[in-house]
């Protein structure tokens, strides 16, 4: 077992193989989603390079990567073939590191994995093809969205086609607001109560603070602070995250909190401050200084304001 509460800079798809097996309690994770991996690479350089393309353009969608799946273009027979060959380039690299994500999960362990609503449905393919159990499809709703697509009343418009007006207020696409969160989990020990006995983990606290019951919907949850904004185009609130972990997995000595797509860190950060060991994988070594500075910095804020995190 590689040593807990630290980072790793490499491909989770190696790096899983040196976490010793049915040792993580839970994994929380936000990989590349499909049109963010559609034929280029996912790393910071390339990143950078897409956002450029779009940063100064008409696009409403600046934190989507220019290239993807989103970029538009005549949709003809072999933009459908593209598509649906980066679609089965996808769901063959989710396969893999699934696999071994398996393979580390303890009996029991919750996986959760954040998506499009659009290519979800790939990830949760390979998730059981590796072996985990489909539990839910929970919706994290964020404070807006933003339509996308065709605006074709207004492209009639500015081509001065007679009919515009009769095409006012159709689009090509809805305006979208959530995304999905995949959860799964490892198959049991027999039952719930035989599984928590052996591997602390296997049951879902889903009670409020005010006594509610908690639905498949998280909502109220986005808000980020001026500390959460970060140079990486994905960063999920640290709300959002603690709220997963609490509802997820006890609190024990010996639960382990995985993210194999670390990212900004996000997920560490909720780890520790809730007071959960951690272990972190990121492929991209120019993330690896945010995410240490981000720790460092919440251990202080942890050592000099205990109240707060208690």
């Amino acid at each position: 077992m590689v040593r807990v509460n630290q980072v790793l800079n490499g491909d989770c798809i190696d790096v899983l193989n040196q976490i010793d097996a049915d040792s993580i309690a839970c994994c929380i994770t936000d990989p590349p989603y499909n049109y963010e991996f559609i034929g280029h690479r996912w790393d910071d350089k390339e990143v950078k390079r897409r956002i450029e393309r779009v940063k100064e353009g008409k696009t409403m969608v600046k934190n989507i990567p220019y290239g993807s799946g989103l970029a538009g273009g005549v949709r003809n027979k072999r933009w459908y073939e593209k598509n649906r060959q980066n679609d089965l380039a996808y769901m063959a690299w989710c396969q893999e590191w699934t696999d071994g994500l398996f393979r580390v999960c303890k009996a029991g362990s919750p996986v959760a994995v954040f998506n499009s609503n659009r290519s979800i449905a790939h990830v949760q393919i390979a998730l059981e093809n590796s072996g985990f159990y489909t539990r839910d499809m929970l919706v994290y709703r964020r404070n807006s969205g933003i339509p996308r697509g065709l605006n074709l009343g207004k492209k009639l418009e500015n081509m001065g086609h007679p009919d515009a007006s009769s095409w006012k207020g159709w689009h090509s696409a809805f305006r979208n607001e959530w995304e999905a969160i995949i959860l799964v989990q490892k198959p049991l020990m027999n039952n719930y109560w035989e599984t928590l006995q052996q591997t602390n983990v296997g049951v879902f606290n889903t009670v409020n603070e005010d006594g509610s019951f908690q639905s498949n919907i998280l909502e109220g949850l986005s808000n980020k602070s001026k500390q959460e904004k970060f140079e990486h185009c994905t960063v999920k609130p640290i709300t959002l995250i603690k709220k997963l972990i609490k509802t997820l997995v006890p609190k024990t000595d010996g639960n382990i909190i995985l993210d194999p797509f670390a990212g900004s860190g996000t997920t560490l950060v909720a780890a520790q401050e809730l007071g959960f060991k951690y272990l972190g994988i990121e492929i991209e070594e120019n993330y690896i200084p945010i995410i240490k500075d981000r720790l460092e910095s919440s251990f202080n804020e942890m050592t000099q304001f205990p109240q707060l995190f208690a």
